[in-house]
């Protein structure tokens, strides 16, 4: 299905009703390609105006703009834009695709075509010289690819296409800043196989330029340049804008026309640190496993000796010493208390559904997107991908909480049954909304449109409610998951305990190692985030994700051993909580890469990033809390089931 940029509210229902043809937004591979023959127009579409690195490697500004904002004064199809459809995660992710007064035909060479005059007051030229300090760059779609730049790779020798080109250009010793009015665009073109009639679009590529024009607006105008356009801020300054097309043969195929666009630059030393991330990660999760086995191996068996020795024992001594060591010590003293309910349990069970949703939303569709299901080519794909697929997942949200809650001797299981579908997407749609609101303070193309907000309430309404409900239905209505010991009715007084397994000590130790095994791709993911770059490394993130899975699940369980051995049996918050601090380190890193990648003068921008990285680390506080979570409720289960109680 796709979706109009900014659609009208009558249409609103009829949105609504089509939203489950979403799913025809996936990228099949093997997707007919679009032919044209000599002098069939190819449609050239323009996009937002995004912030990208200025000179200095720093990026100035996180506000994205529409195409044909007001002071930018760029120029328009006859009859104004018009909006071209978009899929709903295109929409959430800014972009904002509209007609344009540029005409290209097949194969035809254009070497001036003349656009329009526009004028620049003051007001104007000072936006538009600030943006173009700050780096701001033009984007283009042509036949779907975006028109970039080639860039050459100093390190592997290659070229590159870097999607969008800069609006204008600051000069070398910062003195002038000049304003791009002229567009040369190369576009390539393949051949169809077996048709000498068919040809097929596989790269664009635009070289900007500042003239000043001094002739009169015809064919011949692009020659009589004079020098670089300069927008004066005292004075009203005219532009004339111009374009030239060529068109150039390419023996690139149509299916690997994306190749030109997805380039990582220093692919060793991302080899390099996955690779050591990865062996560091199974080693350590090989030494915790080897370390528990062997130990609980031992406790396990020392514990059913012992219970052993006091059948036998005739004259009922109740303390039996085996090797200096008392029967009652250890984890297995605090068997009676191990599994009692712990404080807030409906809380912990609705952040544990909301986990589950997470957890079993990003598997899939890290697997649609490793399988080629989710191209760069249909734009919006991922998110309108994550959206459905989290949407649908209510089920699993509802029941994996009631099933929770239950076990925990809940009894407001109807407050249960709202929470689940309520209070975490409540949080996070809040949290956007009030950053939507700074968008739409800065007339930014990424303020999500109000109706498109309404489409997603009506929607979370109409069809994830539902299932989370019916999901905590089947839930509350399933046998409560027993204990596989008694729970005493007096709570054992907890001993003080080492500085190490203190809640914070604790939390910090845990959360660090999780982050470790993501850290590299991290940084990838927030490059292609903030500097607008196309992100398509799914099988790094496969394999690191799988990374973070199993480190969480290992080192949570390790300290919840050490927890019980230390006759501490509060595990059930601590393990959620010290998990979930992996969200905090990487709060931090989205700090320091503040500090050291991005250069945000205004109080906007500022608000945004963090506004933006606190509501990512938000999500993963609960997928990584629960993995941390049902992890340990396996292994207490499991040990406590081992062992023989009286």
């Amino acid at each position: 299905m796709q979706l109009p940029t900014h659609a009208p509210s009558g249409r609103l229902l009829a949105t609504l009703l089509a939203v489950p043809h979403l799913a025809s937004a996936f990228y099949l591979p093997g997707v007919a390609p679009t032919s044209y023959k000599q002098d069939d127009p190819v449609p050239l579409n323009v996009n937002a105006i995004r912030p990208v690195a200025g000179s200095d490697a720093m990026l100035h500004s996180v506000v994205s703009y529409d195409y044909y904002h007001p002071l930018f004064q760029l120029c328009q199809p006859a009859g104004g834009p018009q909006d071209v459809g978009a899929s709903l995660g295109s929409i959430l992710f800014g972009d904002r695709i509209k007609t344009s007064p540029f005409e290209l035909k097949m194969a035809k060479e254009e070497p001036c075509k003349v656009l329009c005059k526009t004028t620049y007051e003051k007001g104007a030229a000072v936006f538009v010289n600030q943006q173009i300090r700050d780096g701001i760059s033009l984007n283009w779609l042509v036949d779907g690819l975006p028109a970039g730049q080639k860039i050459p790779d100093e390190l592997t020798e290659t070229e590159f296409y870097n999607p969008g080109f800069l609006l204008g250009q600051v000069t070398d010793d910062g003195n002038q800043v000049q304003f791009n009015n002229h567009y040369d665009i190369i576009v390539e073109y393949h051949e169809v196989a077996g048709s000498r009639e068919d040809y097929r679009v596989v790269g664009v590529i635009v070289e900007p330029d500042s003239r000043k024009y001094a002739g009169p607006p015809d064919g011949n105008i692009c020659e009589t340049s004079t020098g670089p356009v300069v927008l004066s801020e005292s004075e009203d300054t005219e532009v004339q804008f111009t374009y030239a097309v060529q068109w150039v043969p390419s023996k690139t195929a149509w299916a690997t026309r994306w190749d030109k666009y997805l380039h990582v630059f220093d692919p060793k030393i991302h080899w390099f640190s996955l690779i050591n991330s990865a062996v560091i990660v199974v080693f350590l999760v090989l030494t915790v496993m080897s370390i528990l086995v062997r130990a609980l191996k031992k406790d396990i068996a020392r514990y059913n000796r012992l219970d052993q020795l006091n059948l036998d024992d005739l004259s009922g001594t109740s303390a039996i010493m085996e090797d200096g060591v008392q029967e009652d010590s250890g984890w297995k003293l605090v068997h009676g208390d191990v599994f009692r309910t712990p404080k807030h349990p409906l809380l912990l069970s609705v952040l544990l559904g909301n986990g589950a949703q997470l957890f079993v939303m990003a598997g899939f569709t890290i697997a649609f997107a490793l399988l080629g299901f989710l191209s760069p080519s249909n734009r919006g794909s991922l998110g309108t991908i994550m959206i459905l697929l989290y949407t649908i997942l209510g089920f699993v949200g509802g029941y994996a909480s009631a099933r929770m809650y239950k076990s925990l001797q809940g009894e407001k299981w109807k407050l249960c049954i709202m929470l689940t579908p309520l209070l975490v997407p409540g949080i996070v749609f809040s949290i956007f909304f009030l950053l939507d609101l700074f968008l739409w303070a800065k007339n930014s193309s990424g303020a999500v449109p109000f109706t498109t907000m309404l489409v997603i309430v009506l929607i979370w309404f109409i069809i994830s409610v539902p299932l989370s409900c019916a999901g905590s239905w089947l839930g509350f209505r399933a046998p409560a998951i027993e204990p596989p010991v008694r729970t005493n009715q007096i709570p054992r007084q907890i001993p003080p305990v080492t500085s190490y397994l203190r809640p914070i000590p604790s939390m910090l130790l845990v959360g660090l190692l999780p982050f470790g095994a993501i850290f590299v791709e991290l940084y990838f993911i927030m490059s292609s985030i903030w500097f607008s770059k196309i992100y398509y490394m799914f099988g790094f993130l496969f394999l690191c994700y799988g990374l973070m899975i199993m480190t969480c699940a290992a080192v949570t369980v390790l300290m919840v051993y050490f927890l019980l051995c230390a006759e501490n049996y509060n595990w059930q918050w601590r393990s959620f909580l010290a998990a979930g601090t992996t969200s905090g380190y990487i709060f931090l890193n989205a700090l320091l890469y503040w500090v050291s990648k991005l250069s945000l003068g205004g109080f906007a921008g500022s608000v945004l990033y963090i506004g933006y990285s606190a509501l990512i680390s938000f999500l993963f506080f609960i997928l990584t809390g629960s993995i941390g979570f049902f992890s340990s409720w396996l292994f207490v289960r499991r040990i406590y089931a081992s062992i023989k109680i009286d």
